[in-house]
Formats: structure tokens, sequence, C-alpha cells
């Protein structure tokens, strides 16, 4: 356009613009710390730059100290939202990197009386909700269904299926038309890896109950929607998410040949929030380098 004074943007080949395996070997106890991954996730801390999309919205976001979770924590602040984060108490230092940005409530999902105090603790932290996004999730790699022990498995199904049900029941009353709550699916919900027997199962009920949430409170004005994740380079993968071979080779299948960063999913989050996507109702928004979608 004659007389446009912006600066043109560069191009970025997505294939080298981030690490690319092979990856050292690690390992961190659960759930593990971005800060102490080598080379660490980027979550968008210096290169997200907001536009006001969000601006006066109000979010609450489960594991917003590290991955997914706090890429759409900064993405959502810097475009002008206020957000409280919920993250596991031994997730501090992770958490205490973005705490100028946000509010911090730690705590166990796996606990329903605290996901009730958590939503209530947000709505007085922020005055009042309007976006909730659960990411906040437990993947531990097992070789065989005979080494996943039923507490191994309750853990699993209650950080993953219990807590984002507790949570949107107890958020529920508060959310007014406009409102927006997204899930974080995987593409294990589809096509599921045979050493993660658990985690995949509860990323295909992630993908459908935010279809039937959508069905259900369409009609009131709320959007449900989700994020499917392929290979992402998070503290799940080094804190018992992975072996130690896949780990070496972690996103090289991809056609980009590398995992995705944190970073990279943001601006998803924030698109299936704001108000211009507004039709966006069920849908489920794949992200997995070019390796299979929903």
């Amino acid at each position: 356009m004659a007389g446009d004074s912006r600066a043109p943007q560069r191009l970025i080949d997505p294939t080298n613009n981030y690490p690319r395996p092979p990856f050292e070997r690690q390992s961190q106890p659960w759930p593990g710390l971005a800060s102490k991954m080598s080379p660490r996730p980027d979550h968008g801390e210096t290169s997200y730059k907001g536009s006001e999309r969000l601006a006066g919205r109000k979010a609450l976001i489960t594991g917003g100290d590290s991955g997914m979770g706090r890429a759409a924590a900064i993405a959502y602040a810097r475009e002008g939202a206020d957000v409280a984060i919920n993250y596991y108490p031994t997730e501090e230092a992770d958490a205490q990197e973005v705490i100028g940005l946000i509010t911090a409530l730690p705590g166990d999902l796996r606990d329903e009386r605290f996901c009730q105090q958590l939503v209530q603790q947000a709505v007085e932290a922020l005055g009042g909700l309007d976006i909730i996004v659960s990411n906040a999730a437990r993947q531990q790699a097992r070789q065989s269904i005979l080494d996943v022990s039923s507490e191994d498995f309750d853990a699993t199904m209650k950080t993953n299926i219990y807590a984002p049900f507790w949570i949107i029941k107890a958020a529920l009353p508060h959310l007014k038309p406009g409102s927006a709550i997204i899930g974080t699916s995987s593409e294990q919900a589809y096509d599921p890896s045979p050493d993660l027997y658990d985690y995949a199962q509860t990323k295909a009920a992630t993908m459908n109950y935010v279809k039937s949430l959508a069905k259900q409170l369409g009609p009131k004005g709320i959007r449900v929607n989700a994020v499917a994740p392929g290979p992402i380079w998070t503290p799940l993968q080094v804190s018992g998410g992975a072996t130690m071979e896949k780990l070496e080779k972690f996103g090289g299948h991809t056609p980009l040949g590398r995992p995705g960063q944190p970073a990279e999913l943001a601006s998803i989050y924030v698109q299936l929030a704001a108000a211009d996507a507004s039709y966006a109702n069920g849908q489920v928004y794949g992200a997995s380098g070019g390796s299979g979608q929903p």
C-alpha cells in the first residue's frame, strides 16, 4: 500500500529457528522445571509482542509456570489481560520468573476442594473471570500397562481429567456470555504412543469434553475449544514423560525436523480467547509441525 510506513517482517525458516535434535540426556523429578532444562524452552519471554487483543479480560491458567501454560500466561498479560496461574508447589522457582506479570496461586489440582478454592481466589484477585485455560498435565512413560500402578493411574486421571471438571464446575457461575474455556489436548488423543497408555486416554477425553461442553455452553454464549500440541519442548519430557532414547531424538520425526517451543503456541491460545474468534466453538487446533492433526 502506498505510503505504508510499517517495517516489513523478515521471513523465518521454521525448520531452523529453534533447537533441533539430538538433545542431551537429562532427567528431573516430576513435574520438572523449565529453568533447569537444556536447552531452555522459549515461552515468549522476549519475543511475544502484544497488541491489546485481550484488554480487560480476566484469565485463570493451570500449569502456568512452564510449558504452554507459561507461554499463554505471558501472551495474555502482554495482550492486556489480568492473569492468575496455578502451579504445583515444587514449581515455585519457575513461577517466580513470571510473577511480575501475573498472580500466582500454588496448590495441588488433584484435590477437589483446592480446585474450588483456586477459582474463588482467582475471582477475588482478578475481580472476575472470563477465560479458563486448563493446561496442567501429568505424563509418565511406562513401557507396559503392567508398569502402571493404580496410584500412577489415579494421579494422571485426577490431574488431567478431574481437575478441569472441578475447575469448570466452580468457574461456570462466574462466566458471562463472551467467556472462553480452552483445554489442552494432544496428538496423543488420536495417535497414542504405546508407552503413554494413561496419558493418551486423558487427552482423548479432553478432546471429547471440549466438544461436548461446546454444544452445552454455546447457547449460553460461552465458547469451548482446545489446543492439541505435537512434540513440544517442555518439562513434561524431562520429568518422566519420555524415555532417554526418545528424548535425544525428540521432535526429529516431524516434517520440520524439530520439536515445537511453547512460544509457538501462544498465539493460538490468544486467538481462541479473543473476541474476534467468536465463531470458533468446539474446535481442536493442532500444532504438531506437520506430523498429523486431529
